[in-house]
């Protein structure tokens, strides 16, 4: 087999395009990875929408589960038939200030998986070796592969609003359904907010342990200790700072957000913040696998096949999801017409 058949976007509003490419070698230090399965995240949405620059043409998808089936020059600690995940932080350079103090999320020369370099949309991707991970055996393919992203930037965020009890997350998708699911373990009473109306999100969220599901334009119940935005509507920052008590945190997960409105400077003062969530490291993929497999953190999934990722994006655009849509890629050789 010499082909593969990938989605691909080549201009910005999309929709993706089934095309069929030669299978990539890897270069040195470089996997050759047999998609599994592949998350749709609301990342790929951006892409698609020209929110996030992307090199074009481009195959999108940073949620890789998959098979390694080949391996280029110098790769250590993987062998051909192991199971890996790829996530959105493809690669970093080492060597800015940022990576040399631990922050390698904020590398000044990165490369993102399914943005600047191919993704998963496919039915294979080539990955660099360091920043893959092993992927925990108490997980099919499909259910590990929204942990990539929405798991891993989900807990990102969680250690980034600290150890409050109450945590409130707005907007109920892919990653608040894995992070309220943490959070409940740990021990902290997790606050769901969803889209007005949106009272089968609402019941989803109270069945993964939250102990209050509610519109986003309502009050919670008690003050917060933190809020977490994963809803990229700037006009919920208010909000949040307004559900938080004194001192609380306001933490931006998204990569994309509209513009936050003015608001009162009341609504910050009292010591409460707001801070942004960008990337993710490697250290965070340790820390998160280790706490999911202990937590038993279950992922709710809806596959579509490859080619249906236009419909799955669609989903997740217009919120008609719970928990996370994965692409599950043919696992025959393709057939070029």
């Amino acid at each position: 087999m010499t082909e593969m058949l990938a989605m691909e976007l080549d201009v910005v509003g999309g929709p993706l395009r089934l095309v069929f490419r030669a299978i990539p070698t890897p270069g040195a230090g470089e996997l050759l990875i047999r998609v599994a399965a592949c998350g749709v995240c609301r990342t790929d949405l951006h892409i698609l929408d020209g929110e996030v620059d992307a090199r074009l043409p481009i195959i999108p998808g940073h949620e890789i589960v998959g098979e390694v089936v080949a391996l280029g020059e110098g790769v250590a600690g993987f062998q051909t038939g192991d199971r890996v995940g790829v996530p959105w932080l493809g690669h970093s350079c080492g060597r800015c200030g940022y990576c040399r103090a631990g922050r390698e999320n904020l590398c000044d020369s990165p490369a993102f998986t399914g943005c600047t370099r191919d993704g998963g949309y496919a039915t294979h991707a080539v990955a660099d070796a360091h920043f893959c991970f092993p992927i925990p055996a108490i997980y099919s393919d499909e259910e590990a592969a929204p942990l990539l992203c929405a798991g891993l930037i989900g807990w990102r965020s969680l250690c980034a609003a600290g150890e409050g009890h109450r945590i409130g997350l707005y907007g109920f998708g892919a990653a608040a359904h894995i992070v309220a699911q943490i959070a409940s373990w740990q021990g902290r009473d997790v606050y769901a907010f969803t889209k007005p109306g949106d009272e089968s999100g609402q019941t989803f969220a109270r069945s993964l342990g939250c102990v209050w599901a509610g519109s986003s334009d309502t009050a919670p119940p008690v003050e917060l200790d933190a809020a977490i935005l994963f809803a990229p509507v700037g006009a919920l920052v208010p909000l949040a700072l307004q559900a938080v008590h004194k001192g609380g945190r306001v933490i931006c997960a998204g990569i994309h957000m509209s513009d936050i409105p003015s608001f009162p400077y009341g609504y910050l003062w009292g010591e409460r913040t707001i801070a942004s969530v960008a990337n993710l490291t490697r250290e965070d993929g340790v820390s998160f696998f280790a706490a999911v497999q202990k937590a038993r953190i279950r992922s709710v999934t809806t596959p579509f096949p490859l080619e249906e990722a236009n419909i799955a994006l669609e989903r997740l655009r217009v919120g008609a999801l719970d928990g996370a849509a994965v692409l599950i890629p043919p696992q025959s050789a393709p057939v070029s017409s």
